[in-house]
């Protein structure tokens, strides 16, 4: 891709006047941007107030990087137009590369209303329990009535969840979305079974491409900033020059045209082999065959339902297999819900565990991207330069990498939250500390997912650029991954042998005699040291 080229100044639209008395005070956060929901329900342009603002708080409460930075901006300048184009006021506070630092979201909406002085304000839930919490302390203390209401975005509220939760020794995703197939009829047939006759069809799906590499060779979302979105760029290169990342390659949807856009081009070009190749990686070759919806769908500018139905007309039309239309839609009605489930479950005292008690800090090439070891490099790399990593990416390189060396899983939740430009808590939280950290004990996965460098080896062509080994635990050659696998096992076997799911990779380290465990342990603790 070449750096798009900027176009000419946006024709800004007027305002529609604020009313004389503000009403209702409806909050709209950055993940929040869908006129449909239900925030906006009774809305009367004629007496409420839109309220949004961008704050340097929620680029720097983790270290955001510059693209994550311009997605949300720019999303929401182009929902604030969309607004203004229906004649609602909205109360916008923006960014510019010279406003005062280090403004928090409490601060502005609390000026804002002493301005507005508003009968009461009305939000959606936010995707952040800390956003959440921070607003209901400033109402409160301000005396300002408010109501919060559930988003229609997802198929299920968090007390679904807790009905489904209660009484159950394990809240596993499969029974779960068993019941969400069911109650929305997604994939189901006139006699109240799935389609295909089974749940899932994860033996068809998820293979590696073997030798020969992937077919496809895409450039990824093609989307050209228009005005709006350069301003943005132009803000985040100077306001947030310290921040990681780069913004040379931005053609993310922001606005819901753009993000329908890149849905309907995943589904006639891609969503066919999604499920074969869901799971493979590729040097050089960051986009594949995945559906880079899940900005849209983050930010809300994509409802879940339209997605589902785009996949399952897909199926019916026979213009997608079945085995890639049920993967993809498992990640959305199924994962997604759960997901959601599981963080409003446990929050907030979620955050804080840490069941391995790993303790060591983030090793520095994670925001570099510099390191010898070739899939780490490329998939850091690729994060850095796009914002953008496939979720075997995510969970089986640096994940696993993170996992194995035994980094604090907060310090790890942290840079996903920063670094992905699809990255809100709900979903990023659950993802990072319960499936790929088993930091919750176990709650989101039945074992860690801990595997050697074989893996990576074969979901992917990254080893044959690596000077390390996949098949050697120790020694100058030895594959990280490798080493840092068995030096897990060694360093949790008491409780990994009580595991059922994990009781025949334990039973591996039988054939280790003492020293080779010794070994093992010397050559990991030289990685830590090096990290």
């Amino acid at each position: 891709m070449t750096s798009p080229s900027p176009p000419s100044s946006p024709d800004r639209l007027s305002h529609p006047a604020p009313p004389a008395h503000c009403r209702h005070l409806v909050l709209v956060f950055g993940d929040q941007l869908d006129p449909e929901e239900a925030a906006f329900d009774e809305f009367d342009p004629a007496s409420d107030v839109v309220w949004m603002a961008e704050v340097d708080q929620e680029a720097t409460h983790v270290w955001s990087t510059k693209q994550r930075i311009a997605v949300f901006l720019a999303a929401m300048r182009h929902f604030r137009e969309e607004l203004r184009l229906r004649g609602l006021h909205v109360c916008y506070t923006e960014l510019t590369p010279d406003s005062p630092p280090g403004d928090k979201l409490s601060a502005v909406l609390a000026r804002d209303l002493e301005r507005l002085r508003p009968d009461k304000v009305i939000f959606g839930r936010p995707g952040e329990w800390r956003v959440l919490e921070g607003c209901r302390r400033l109402l409160e203390k301000m005396a300002v009535p408010y109501e919060i209401r559930e988003e229609r975005h997802f198929f299920t509220t968090p007390d679904d969840f807790a009905q489904h939760a209660q009484g159950r020794k394990s809240l596993r995703l499969e029974y779960w979305y068993r019941e969400l197939r069911t109650r929305t009829g997604i994939l189901m047939e006139a006699d109240g079974q799935p389609s295909g006759g089974a749940w899932n069809f994860d033996q068809e799906n998820r293979k590696s491409f073997g030798k020969h590499g992937p077919e496809v060779s895409g450039k990824g979302p093609t989307i050209e900033p228009d005005a709006v979105t350069w301003e943005v760029l132009d803000l985040v290169r100077q306001r947030f020059a310290q921040h990681p990342g780069q913004l040379d390659h931005f053609y993310w949807p922001v606005s819901r045209a753009t993000a329908r856009v890149v849905l309907d081009q995943f589904i006639r070009d891609r969503l066919p082999n999604f499920g074969t190749w869901q799971d493979a990686m590729w040097t050089g070759e960051p986009w594949l065959y995945h559906s880079w919806i899940s900005v849209g769908l983050n930010l809300k500018l994509l409802n879940p339902r339209e997605v589902c139905a785009a996949a399952e007309e897909a199926y019916r039309a026979g213009q997608a297999p079945l085995p890639a239309v049920e993967g993809f839609i498992r990640q959305i009605l199924g994962w997604r819900e759960y997901v959601r489930g599981v963080y409003w479950h446990f929050m907030p005292e979620y955050l804080q565990r840490n069941t391995l008690k790993a303790d060591l800090p983030l090793p520095g090439f994670y925001w570099t991207g510099e390191t010898d070891y070739a899939c780490l490099r490329a998939t850091i790399g690729q994060t850095l330069e796009y914002g953008y990593a496939h979720h075997i990416q995510r969970l089986m390189v640096t994940g696993l990498y993170a996992l194995l060396l035994g980094v604090d899983p907060k310090a790890v939740h942290e840079w996903y939250l920063a670094v992905y430009v699809d990255a809100v808590e709900w979903v990023e939280l659950p993802n990072v500390l319960g499936m790929s950290q088993y930091a919750d004990g176990g709650v989101m996965g039945s074992k860690p997912y801990a595997a050697t460098g074989k893996y990576i080896q074969r979901m992917s062509n990254y080893c044959e650029s690596c000077p390390k080994k996949p098949d050697q635990k120790t020694g100058k050659d030895a594959c990280p991954f490798t080493t840092l696998y068995w030096d897990f096992l060694l360093r949790h076997e008491e409780s990994l042998r009580r595991n059922p799911r994990m009781s025949l990779q334990v039973r591996n380290l039988d054939r280790l005699g003492a020293p080779t465990r010794e070994e093992i342990r010397a050559t990991a603790a030289a990685l830590k040291q090096q990290a």
